[in-house]
């Protein structure tokens, strides 16, 4: 099970996320890095270990208020080891694809809240760089509700993402996860929002995750290297680094 971890850019910095609040949200004050800036953060991310794929949420494109394209190009060619997952908000094809063929260096993420209509999976879903983030806050899916009635459309790689429990130090929702996972039996599955530590890295591998979105735990040193070496089955001196 891969562990992917997560930067979340606003106003040009990195900020801490808690439980899907975003007007609350504030530059990260973290030991792993210097400062809030992006490539200070990914750089102490990978002091902590050589992680193949990191996830981008570029929180001005996703409120509409910016954006961070250029930074998060810089990122690609500062750090060439790593695969990037971005979610820069797309609302329809013609904006997913116009990221496709700009970012080429990127993964580009589908994020469920941000889209208008099942389009963009309709035209994109098979394309090899394609991730879809289904979004949820404690009950409600922000999202078009079709899509929760079209799994034949998802891509192969598919975060669930419960907003409510980002930053909670909550423990993963692994209902929702068992739920999307009757809907998409085939499909890797990344669990995101409410990862403590290695315990529950345990649980998400059990409950037949590929993968798992973590920050906090990470900022805090509740995962260490050994914890997600254990969890990936891997050396991490001697790993191949390839995307997730």
């Amino acid at each position: 099970m891969k562990v992917v971890p997560v930067i979340d850019l606003m106003g040009g910095t990195v900020v801490r996320a808690r439980l899907g609040m975003r007007s609350a949200y504030a530059p990260i004050i973290t030991p792993l890095a210097r400062t809030s800036k992006p490539a200070d953060v990914v750089a102490g991310f990978l002091a902590v270990y050589p992680f193949e794929t990191i996830y981008v949420a570029d929180l001005d494109s996703i409120l509409r208020s910016g954006t961070h394209a250029d930074t998060i190009d810089e990122l690609t060619a500062a750090f060439p080891g790593v695969t990037f997952w971005v979610d820069a908000g797309c609302r329809t094809t013609g904006e997913a694809r116009a990221r496709l063929d700009r970012h080429v260096r990127e993964n580009l993420v589908l994020g469920a809240e941000s889209l208008e209509s099942l389009d963009p999976l309709r035209q994109l879903g098979e394309d090899p760089g394609i991730v879809l983030s289904l979004d949820f806050d404690a009950e409600r899916f922000l999202g078009p509700e079709a899509l929760l009635e079209a799994p034949e459309l998802w891509p192969h790689r598919i975060i669930v993402m419960t907003l409510a429990r980002v930053g909670s130090n909550g423990g993963p929702d692994l209902d929702r996860l068992a739920a999307v996972r009757r809907l998409a039996p085939a499909s890797k599955l990344y669990a995101a929002g409410g990862v403590r530590n290695a315990s529950d890295l345990g649980m998400l591998a059990s409950a037949g995750a590929s993968g798992v979105l973590v920050a906090s735990a990470l900022h805090e040193g509740r995962l260490t290297a050994a914890d997600i070496a254990a969890c990936e089955g891997s050396n991490p001196a001697t790993r191949n680094k390839k995307g997730a």
